[in-house]
């Protein structure tokens, strides 16, 4: 029963390694061919390159720091196999007038060639590694990456970036030259106002003159913004941040109550990490300046960042060397991303197509009886196509593994709760019914589980009209009367098991209609 996809070997191992003002980040992949690449490893290194604030040069204590770090990476990429190691330094080592003797020295002692790129190039990649990530439609949005020593501002679409740059306005930065008191006074936060207001003329127009209504955040600064909203909201953002999103209005609530907490207070907030304590409220107050300022509507959060943006940007000057084929890769993040599983976890192919075809067709038909939204559509979709991604383990139980795969792949654009959603669908395409007992779908708020309820009917009834998997069932047609649902299946050869399969997991689907189910088979022009 195994369909192969012949993409299931890596085609290369490289590690990504962004060497930033307070920490260094790794991430070791291995890139598939047909340019999809999975995370194998990651390594995160507090270095605090600005320990007194951005100053010219880089102090001994902080490049011994540096060089320790990257030893302990590099250890980590040999131990893992990694071909290729791409380095890149960012606006600490690139502005300091000894910035060239650390990299220097990294070639020497550690054996890792690094390049200090601009920021122009870093704003440009840092742009790639969102649209990755995140769903962009043709709106135009402002992608904001707030570092410690510079912050990004990329200004495009699904499309294409009209501006990227790198501007020195980073928390470290701007904490060093503006804030001296703790809890930040209101004369600090109107002086930074100011200088965001000189800095970003450009910005802003170029906001203004595209409608620019939506902010989509990466790194530390952002991430931990909105995971302190999250917090504050009952928003599930606790396995990723990526897509989080949340209104202007959720986050000035924070703003308006964070502004006025002391240290020791700050300390107090869970979803904010320590090393971000003494300097968190510039990137607060940066990020207020641009909703007051831009007239923002809403605020999301990703994952990715420069160091997905040098893999891809690598991927794409590679391709014809690394022999890659780009063609099955989608532009929505969501849709390839999935695709990117299905092929990894070597799909049943054919059956999956069949049984989703099958369930939209079914959501189309019962979409008003149920109260289905049609965001629920692609869910569905999605959870069809991934429900027997569990046979790569093992066939035993593995609907229970695909529940594991979906909400453990890192699946991009989509939110968590719309994760949990796909993973419980596909975990209950077979055995049991939804049931509060079960683990993870007692952890579901009660909407969720209604929703994961009524999908899995669906796909629980689609599943059963291929049961053979071998797309027996040529073509489906749906009578839904007042008490009964007809399904009229028109096969190529004995209908039997299909029957057999559809009619014992209807149960749910005919409980939360109130209706019985029956089948009529149609063979070779015979109603049987």
């Amino acid at each position: 029963m195994s369909e192969t996809s012949g993409n299931d070997q890596p085609t290369k191992r490289i590690a990504a390694i962004d060497l930033g003002t307070n920490s260094f980040h790794a991430v070791l992949v291995d890139i598939y061919p047909d340019g999809s690449f999975r995370t194998v490893d990651k390594l995160k290194e507090m270095v605090i390159l600005a320990e007194k604030g951005l100053e010219n040069r880089l102090s001994r204590e902080a490049m011994d720091r540096g060089v320790e770090a990257l030893k302990r990476i590099k250890f980590l990429c040999d131990s893992h196999k990694v071909e290729n190691i791409l380095a890149f330094a960012t606006s600490a080592i690139r502005e300091a007038e000894n910035g060239g003797d650390f990299i220097h020295e990294v070639g020497e002692q550690v054996g890792i060639k690094v390049r200090a790129i601009s920021g122009k190039m870093e704003a440009e990649m840092i742009g790639l590694a969102i649209r990755h990530s995140i769903v962009l439609g043709e709106e135009m949005v402002l992608m904001v990456d707030i570092g410690g020593g510079s912050v990004e501002f990329i200004i495009g679409n699904n499309k294409e970036f009209i501006y990227y740059n790198s501007l020195k306005l980073g928390v470290a930065r701007m904490a060093a030259n503006f804030v001296e008191s703790d809890p930040i006074k209101k004369k600090e936060i109107q002086k930074l106002q100011k200088h965001f207001e000189e800095e970003l003329s450009e910005v802003a127009e170029l906001a203004r003159k595209h409608k620019v209504k939506t902010i989509i955040g990466s790194s530390g600064t952002m991430e931990n913004i909105g995971a302190m909203v999250a917090g504050r909201n009952s928003i599930t953002a606790n396995r990723t941040l990526n897509a989080l999103e949340f209104d202007t209005a959720d986050f000035n609530s924070l703003y308006d109550e964070f502004i006025q907490l002391n240290k020791k207070h700050r300390l107090k907030e869970k979803a904010l990490e320590e090393k971000r304590v003494d300097i968190i409220n510039p990137g607060m107050v940066l990020l207020k300046f641009l909703v007051d300022e831009f007239r923002i509507g809403n605020i999301r959060i990703s994952e990715g960042a420069l160091r997905e943006g040098m893999i891809l940007n690598y991927i794409r000057k590679e391709k014809d060397q690394l022999n890659l084929d780009l063609v099955a890769n989608f532009q929505d993040p969501r849709r390839r991303s999935v695709y990117e599983l299905l092929r990894k976890c070597n799909w049943l192919e054919a059956h999956s197509r069949h049984v989703s075809n099958f369930a939209l067709q079914l959501f189309d038909e019962f979409k008003e009886e149920l109260k289905l939204k049609e965001s629920d559509r692609e869910l569905l979709e999605y959870a069809s196509l991934m429900h027997d991604i569990g046979y790569y383990i093992s066939y035993r139980k593995h609907h229970k593994h695909a529940l594991y795969l979906i909400r453990n792949s890192d699946l991009l654009g989509f939110k968590e709760d719309e994760i949990n959603i796909m993973a419980n669908v596909a975990r209950y395409h077979r055995r049991s019914v939804p049931a509060k007992r079960h683990k993870r779908y007692k952890q579901l708020n009660k909407k969720l589980r209604k929703r994961v309820k009524k999908l899995s009917a669906l796909l629980r009834v689609a599943d059963g009209l291929d049961r053979s998997h071998y797309q027996n069932v040529q073509k489906l047609e749906i009578k839904n009367k007042a008490e009964v649902i007809t399904l009229i299946i028109t096969t190529h050869s004995d209908p039997e098991l299909e029957i057999w399969g559809c009619l014992r997991k209807a149960k749910l689907l005919e409980k939360l209609t109130g209706k019985k189910l029956k089948i009529f088979a149609v063979f070779e022009g015979s109603s049987i």
